[in-house]
């Protein structure tokens, strides 16, 4: 099974061959590398300038076509080869085999019972594409002398895929062949698939995405033309946009973390066979053994034979599923949306406020999640709302005395309420954002039901009403919650009901409890924040599953934009008016 034959013309509107002129295309690379590198486009030209960048690209696709490197055969042909090669060079493959689960794609089938945590996989450092081999292959003089790439490890990845599979010599090409040939991301979406997502808290990341990868193969394609130490490499002759789409994708669909040889420190790398895995609810059953130097998996559950194989790859929400992942998981139980909080400094009580969240481990900033299970805000997110909605006597209720640090760990637990004033106040807070982000939906969740009936709608589009239908449950859910608590609330307030009592023999049934909702926030790992630090133009890393003990997911990002309300008391009278202010900030 060999490679089709590069072509480096194509047939022009009229039916003649017209070669691709370097200049041409240089002035186009050169013109979507400025367009890409500008200043961010401003609120709600985001939509705009995503249209002028993909306009730029299939200009580019358009003169590329007929250029790109692909393999005879399907992609079924090649599992053989890789379970074969995938033997010789020490992984296990006794006990499964690569399978076709229709809807769910390719998948690994139990070729016997396995039983519940035992180890049924493992796979050898040498069969990994690391960071590391990338730097012992052709592609290492390059990575020596460009920062983008040593910066930048899943880039570096993708630009390894590329040249191995440009190489008929490969040690990998039996994995390489057996990749998918395009992805379910929204990078291969069409235009009026993205559109879909227009609107949802997801669409900003979709359309940062596309942004980033186009601006990251401008870069390397001038690089790859014009930077000597690259003549080497078999991307100088063919290097086109749908070659890098495709291992971005690759990379970011299936990369993870292990460990360096000596333990050190993590890198990247590409994990075959295991990577076939297909995910479930669960908990992580990966690791990396470094003592035989392996990565290793334990089943999840009891298998009989003939049932698929499962992995759980981390606790994501369905639009990181279907941004970084390409699918959409109907039985998230870690789905979540986005939502965007902050203090404002011109605020009389900022720096009251923001010395309590400190103190809590909480930025006065910040990127929270909405759960779609009860309840739908985390211990942290609580004590962001009490804070934000506390008097000037309330916060220094929570500053001043020698037991002020202690009062802090009440913060996060719901059991312990400031005031039912406050608690009043931050529910109907919930309730109203979350009635305003349901407005700005084009469509409603009984239309997005109704549009999910139609039988000839495509994968992708069917992907982005799914993903649009999940968040507005989240928000209603939310919204639901919102109200009834500022009723029970306001039911408390009005029967003059005394607050719990505090006492400081309560730090202990605090710290022992197993309820995210009564755990002290400074004793607890940021949940919404988890989330690993990546150049701001990588729009990989987000894609990871996990290995080694590593939380590879990215819930949310620290916000540096203050623009919230004022003084709380009397914000509550402006809600509507001033959510809809911030709600696109």
């Amino acid at each position: 099974m060999g490679k089709k034959s590069r072509v480096k013309t194509q047939k022009s509107g009229s039916g003649a061959m017209a070669v691709v002129s370097p200049k041409e295309m240089m002035n186009l690379i050169a013109e979507l590398l400025q367009k890409c590198s500008s200043a961010a486009a401003s609120a709600g030209k985001e939509w705009e300038e995503y249209i002028q960048i993909r306009g730029l690209v299939e200009r580019i696709r358009k003169k590329q076509k007929g250029m790109s490197i692909v393999f005879e055969g399907s992609r079924e042909d090649h599992f053989p080869e890789l379970m074969s090669w995938a033997k010789e060079n020490g992984a296990s493959c006794e006990c499964f085999t690569v399978a076709n689960f229709g809807k769910e794609g390719y998948g690994l089938r139990a070729t016997r019972d396995i039983k519940a945590e035992e180890l049924f996989l493992w796979i050898p450092r040498k069969m990994l594409m690391t960071v590391e081999s990338a730097q012992n292959s052709i592609l290492g003089p390059l990575y020596s002398q460009d920062r983008i790439l040593q910066a930048m490890g899943n880039v570096t990845l993708a630009l390894h895929l590329l040249c191995e599979r440009a190489n008929p010599a490969s040690f990998w090409l039996p994995y390489i062949r057996s990749l998918p040939q395009e992805y379910d991301i929204p990078l291969y979406y069409q235009q009026e698939d993205v559109q879909l997502l227009l609107g949802t808290q997801a669409v900003q990341d979709v359309l940062s995405q596309y942004k980033n990868t186009a601006r990251q193969y401008a870069y390397f394609y001038k690089l790859v033309q014009t930077h000597p130490t690259a003549s080497k490499l078999p991307l100088k002759d063919c290097f086109t946009f749908d070659d890098y789409r495709w291992a971005v994708s690759s990379v970011m669909t299936r990369q993870n973390q292990i460990p360096t040889e000596d333990g050190s420190r993590v890198t990247l790398a590409l994990i075959p066979l295991w990577d076939m895995c297909n995910h479930t609810n669960g908990l992580i059953t990966t690791g990396y053994n470094l003592e035989d130097d392996r990565c290793e998996c334990v089943a999840l559950q009891d298998y009989k034979e003939n049932e698929q194989i499962y992995i759980f790859y981390g606790t994501r929400s369905n639009a990181e599923f279907v941004i970084h992942n390409g699918f959409f998981f109907q039985d998230d139980a870690h789905d979540r949306v986005k939502i965007k909080l902050g203090v404002s400094k011109s605020e009389r009580l900022y720096a009251m406020k923001a010395e309590v969240l400190a103190r809590a481990g909480i930025p006065a900033s910040y990127v929270f999640a909405l759960h779609c299970n009860e309840p739908p805000i985390s211990a942290q997110l609580l004590a962001f709302l009490r804070v934000f909605c506390m008097t000037e006597d309330e916060l220094k209720y929570y500053l001043l005395g020698d037991r002020a640090i202690n009062k802090i760990f009440t913060l996060g637990n719901s059991e312990f309420p400031v005031s039912w004033e406050n608690e009043i106040k931050l529910w109907t807070f919930l309730e109203t954002r979350a009635a305003l982000l349901l407005k700005t939906y084009k469509t409603t969740s009984e239309e997005d039901r109704s549009m999910l009936e139609k039988p000839d709608l495509s994968l992708h589009s069917r992907m982005a009403i799914q993903l649009r239908l999940a968040e507005k449950q989240i928000l209603e859910k939310a919204l639901a919650c919102g109200r009834a608590k500022r009723l029970y609330f306001q039911k408390k307030l009005e029967e003059g009901a005394s607050l719990p009592c505090y006492e400081e023999s309560d730090i202990a049934l605090l710290e022992n409890t197993e309820a995210d909702a009564k755990l002290p926030v400074i004793l607890r790992k940021v949940e919404e924040g988890q989330e690993i630090q990546v150049d701001e133009d990588s729009p990989l890393l987000n894609g990871m599953k996990v290995v080694y003990g590593t939380n590879a997911e990215a819930n949310g990002e620290r916000d540096q934009d203050n623009n919230v309300s004022t003084d709380v008391n009397s914000a509550l009278a402006s809600m509507e008016l001033w959510l809809l202010l911030v709600l696109d900030c």
